[in-house]
């Protein structure tokens, strides 16, 4: 019982920083907040990844690049160009290390505005680092199968945390653009998976997400709830962020360089 809820607590703490500090304000700056924050939940986001993390500059330019190319060839991580999900991650692997590291000329449209604090880069993508965390994860189940009585069972559920990171990115990915319904013409194959996302916190929603990418609320219909939002909308109240108003987010996502296809009159 221990395992699954430190299972289910590490798979949402890092969906989450991954929805929020990563998705929502890195890539997209839907909401500002003070240098403070920012390190606050630059931090978390590397306690929380762990052997996964995922650098806020890596990742903000490969999903400006999936939403200006989306579905094409140019697309860093469409299902369309890729025989299976496993091929899908290998390839958005190699694309994510060769920006990374800077192997990789990167339009300027995409390489700009986003967080960056180089000591938690350098550590989060450093081996000692991600060795570590494994250690941690591995240890801590062998304490819970030798003194909490744990079934062997769960030691299946280890490698999910070892490479939690790329496995939200890869159901995202994957499911996001080949299984659901769509509200909007997109001129792509998003879709929105689930009504309720209380899976991946609203990440679900990517053919509402592709036709407004300036809102902070991933839900569209009224029956669409994104968990996220809510929370976003309280730290909002709390002053720990500032949700943009539509015309200034209007704005922010142009100075990313954001998807040159969007329709212009972005819903708030």
């Amino acid at each position: 019982m221990y395992v699954l809820i430190a299972f289910v607590a590490h798979w949402y703490l890092s969906l989450f920083c991954q929805t929020f500090f990563l998705h929502r304000y890195s890539a997209h700056k839907m909401f500002s907040m003070s240098k403070f924050w920012e390190r606050f939940f630059y931090a978390l986001t590397y306690v929380s990844q762990g052997s996964s993390y995922l650098s806020p500059r890596a990742y903000a330019v490969l999903h400006r690049m999936h939403h200006a190319f989306s579905d094409t060839e140019r697309d860093p991580h469409s299902p369309h160009h890729t025989k299976n999900i496993f091929t899908m991650m290998w390839k958005t692997k190699d694309i994510y290390n060769a920006v990374l590291h800077r192997r990789q000329p990167v339009e300027r449209q995409f390489d700009r505005n986003y967080p960056e604090w180089s000591f938690i880069e350098k550590v989060g993508d450093s081996w000692f680092s991600r060795a570590g965390w494994l250690v941690v994860y591995s240890l801590f189940y062998v304490f819970a199968f030798i003194y909490l009585d744990m079934h062997w069972a769960f030691f299946f559920l280890l490698p999910v945390h070892f490479v939690m990171g790329p496995v939200h990115g890869a159901i995202i990915n994957w499911s996001g653009h080949k299984y659901g319904y769509s509200n909007f013409d997109n001129q792509d194959q998003s879709k929105n998976s689930l009504i309720l996302d209380v899976v991946m916190m609203g990440e679900l929603f990517q053919n509402n997400h592709h036709k407004r990418p300036n809102a902070a609320n991933f839900g569209a219909k009224w029956f669409e709830f994104d968990p996220t939002y809510p929370v976003i909308t309280l730290l909002h109240k709390l002053h720990i962020v500032r949700l943009r108003p539509s015309a200034e987010a209007k704005k922010a996502q142009q100075e990313v360089g954001h998807d040159r296809r969007v329709d212009e009159k972005v819903e708030a």
